[in-house]
């Protein structure tokens, strides 16, 4: 049995439900299908059930451009990320759209008939073939099934629970007991107060290096003042743009003066630990942004650092034990619980195995033309989020461009829609640009690659995206169009 659909949008997080409600309001005469392969809507913010997890970002640039965030705390944490993104599901309606328990297994574009034919599982292990126009992934970059685990000598010793964040245990007591969180990125620096707090006996972050942590407030209070005398919607496009602005400036300063940013924001951790802990363990060897760079709310996990309830350890580890962790240096860790927060395992596409005619698609062999369509491949866009800024803001150029393209479609009589590779634009430098995080640099055969000029340089910059797509002409010698009444002949004649 097969089900013809228009466009499938796979994934329903933030990147489904967001392109899902840009089509509604934008390009209403397209019909859409979502598949999800989780029981409920919300992707990471489904999935991530860890003490304390929230945003990275800013709710006023999290949020989408379309619906205001209406609460002035800066940060939110992953319940009210879920609940916001259900009422965007409720407004637009979009939960009749929704294919739970689905799971897209291959995906092929067979050039005869201008189709992506998709073969779904569903909740009842049936497999569906789906007929498809136009399919947008929207799940993410990273794999739900499992995050990146080092290979830790010794761990089948260990007699205590050893954790990994993406699975978190329900109900899990940790009262009392010593836990020791690896690593020092988003979800381990939100994990150690949260456990701290949470009645934990004592919290060691243990790191093989140290990260660049700023902290912000917890609180917006000058979005706050402005709502009392601004519209909701007013006052949400000031602080979003005034919140874009900063963090592009910050971003843009760190590139071009990064020993000042450096010494501004190694100064701030040094003020706020108070010589309680030896700044070395916050003392990075790169410079602020060459990786993600994180923050904390109110400075929590300095607070919590000073009050000893919980401690940072910079070393390597030699082997897990029975009771712990011995470290390379020679002194051991104690632990009840061990967490491994080490980070993301990188999976573009969730893991479907796409082909055109049947022949294997390798995304890192391919560029995005404007960030958005894989090159050579016709009908299919990708949506993959800023590295430097809040991943929303890319849902929103992209969804607004792809909705334009839907039109300008539809008013032209075309049906397919393809991006030829530009061979001589094509650099070794995945869409990531220079990130030297390890969880990019291991995904280096799995990225699409980054190109050396327009249309295909991923910038990562916001504002410069927002105006290259919103202003982007579709003929434009780049893109190759096919139209519907051209199928019948046996050599189909592109127009650019």
């Amino acid at each position: 049995m097969e089900k013809q659909v228009d466009i499938l949008i796979v994934g329903a997080g933030i990147s489904g439900i967001g392109i899902a409600a840009h089509l509604s309001k934008n390009s209403p005469q397209r019909s859409f299908e979502i598949i999800e392969r989780r029981e409920s809507f919300g992707g990471t913010w489904d999935l991530f059930k860890y003490p304390g997890i929230r945003s990275d970002s800013d709710m006023s640039t999290f949020g989408f451009n379309f619906k205001p965030w209406q609460k002035a705390n800066v940060l939110a944490d992953g319940a009210s990320i879920k609940g916001y993104i259900g009422e965007v599901v409720d407004e637009y309606k979009l939960k009749e759209k929704i294919h739970f328990n689905h799971r897209v297994l291959t995906a092929n574009y067979d050039s005869a008939t201008k189709k992506w034919q998709v073969q779904i599982e569903d909740a009842q292990k049936n497999v569906q073939t789906w007929i498809a126009n136009f399919v947008v992934g929207c799940t993410g970059y990273y794999n739900y099934d499992q995050g990146y685990q080092p290979d830790y000598p010794g761990k089948e010793n260990f007699k205590g629970q050893f954790i990994n964040p993406q699975f978190w245990p329900e109900n899990l007591d940790y009262t009392g007991k010593k836990v020791v969180i690896i690593g020092s990125g988003a979800t381990a620096i939100t994990l150690v107060p949260a456990m701290a707090k949470g009645g934990a006996g004592h919290v060691t972050m243990l790191q093989r290096s140290p990260t660049y942590i700023a902290s912000i407030p917890s609180i917006d209070f000058v979005y706050d003042k402005t709502r009392k005398f601004m519209s909701e919607d007013l006052a949400y496009k000031f602080t979003r743009a005034r919140n874009i602005g900063m963090q592009r400036g910050i971003f843009a300063l760190s590139k071009k003066q990064p020993k000042l940013v450096r010494k501004l924001l190694l100064k701030s951790i040094e003020i706020q630990l108070k010589g309680k802990v030896d700044m070395k363990h916050f003392t990075p060897t790169y410079n602020p942004w060459d990786q993600r760079l994180c923050v904390v709310p109110d400075g929590d996990l300095f607070k919590i650092l000073r009050t000893g309830k919980a401690s940072v350890e910079t070393d390597h580890i030699e082997k897990i034990t029975e009771n712990g962790i011995q470290l390379k240096s020679g002194q051991h860790l104690d632990a009840d619980i061990i967490v491994s927060a080490t980070g993301l395992e990188i999976q573009i596409m969730g893991g479907i195995k796409a082909t055109v005619d049947h022949k294997s698609l390798k995304t890192s062999e391919h560029m995005l033309y404007h960030g958005v369509m894989v090159s050579d491949v016709p009908n299919m866009a990708l949506v993959i989020g800023y590295v430097n800024a809040s991943w929303t803001l890319k849902v929103d150029v992209v969804a607004d461009y792809l909705c334009r393209l839907f039109n300008f479609m539809d008013k032209k009589g075309y049906d397919e829609v393809i991006a030829p590779t530009d061979h001589s634009a094509i650099l070794e430098e995945t869409v990531m640009g220079e990130m030297s995080s390890g969880y990019i640099a291991r995904a280096a055969d799995q990225l699409p690659k980054q190109g050396t000029k327009a249309p295909w340089m991923a910038t990562h910059n916001y504002l410069a995206d927002r105006k290259e797509l919103k202003n982007a002409k579709f003929e434009d010698g780049v893109l190759k169009f096919h139209k519907r009444e051209a199928q019948a002949t046996k050599k189909p004649k592109l127009v650019s």
